[in-house]
């Protein structure tokens, strides 16, 4: 039997993949839709406030996926400290449960995913990167869709409109000054200037990263970091000392040149 389509947003607990999944349910109906979450566990907790109240709104529910390990978990199961480079906790925990629940529509449920990301037209090739990845998924191509760039033309104000047509507050993270709202600011692929605001909002949240960081090196024995320095390991504790040295604000306006993480399209 051919596969009934089902339309699936990939949604992040940000504005612009709640907003994706707001016009996706508006436009194919609220049966044919899937509003999908895969959960980090470190997630901050207004995001979670967020993410039900967009569904609420919305009028579907949320449809989560956990592996049941944190990122620290991941990185001791494969022996391996997730930086600006490489975040295996991001395959571990979204794509690898997006695939597996992928292949449960298509297998169990008989549906055709058709996925959507709240990439906008300035992060053109983040798009073109995941719509590369899905198309050469292992077992079958999977369609995707993003509508920030390929049909609202003009710039839309996604937050704008959350918060002042919706009547949704924003997640604190966005009003904290971060870039973006993923793992409680713990992303090991936030890089400098994300690590800076870290440390300058939650100095218990960076000592908790760097407390991570400094038993993941002696426990294995490594010299690796979450960091990296002219090409070298720079610890989250060196980097809060030089901070403390310099003076926190000249690393808050420093930008980063970091590959972000996928849970930043989900």
């Amino acid at each position: 039997m051919e596969r009934k389509p089902v339309h699936v947003a990939m949604f992040s607990g940000g504005a612009a993949s709640a907003y994706v999944a707001y016009k996706m349910v508006q436009t194919h109906g609220k049966e044919n839709c899937v509003l999908f979450f895969t959960n980090t566990l470190w997630e901050d907790e207004d995001n979670y406030r967020f993410m039900d109240e967009i569904a609420e709104y919305i009028g579907i529910d949320i449809t989560e996926r956990v592996d049941g390990r944190t990122p620290e978990e991941v990185f001791y199961d494969v022996r391996f400290l997730g930086n600006s480079r490489m975040a295996k906790c991001s395959e571990e925990l979204k794509v690898r449960q997006t695939i597996l629940f992928l292949e449960e529509l298509r297998d169990e449920e008989n549906l055709e995913p058709i996925l959507y990301f709240g990439i906008g037209p300035h992060e053109k090739h983040r798009a073109d990167n995941l719509r590369d990845f899905y198309e050469h998924n292992p077992i079958e191509p999977i369609e995707t869709r993003f509508p920030m760039i390929e049909i609202f033309q003009d710039d839309v104000d996604v937050k704008g409109i959350i918060e002042n047509e919706w009547g949704i507050k924003l997640p604190r993270m966005y009003e904290l000054g971060f870039s973006h709202a993923n793992c409680a600011g713990r992303c090991v692929r936030g890089g400098f200037q994300h690590y800076a605001q870290l440390y300058k909002i939650w100095p218990d949240r960076y000592a908790e990263q760097e407390q991570m960081e400094e038993d993941f090196r002696e426990h294995f024995e490594k010299n690796v970091s979450i960091l990296k320095k002219d090409g070298k390991p720079f610890t989250l504790k060196e980097y809060r000392e030089q901070m403390d040295k310099e003076g926190l604000e000249k690393f808050l306006k420093k930008q980063d040149d970091t590959v972000p993480c996928v849970c930043s399209f989900s």
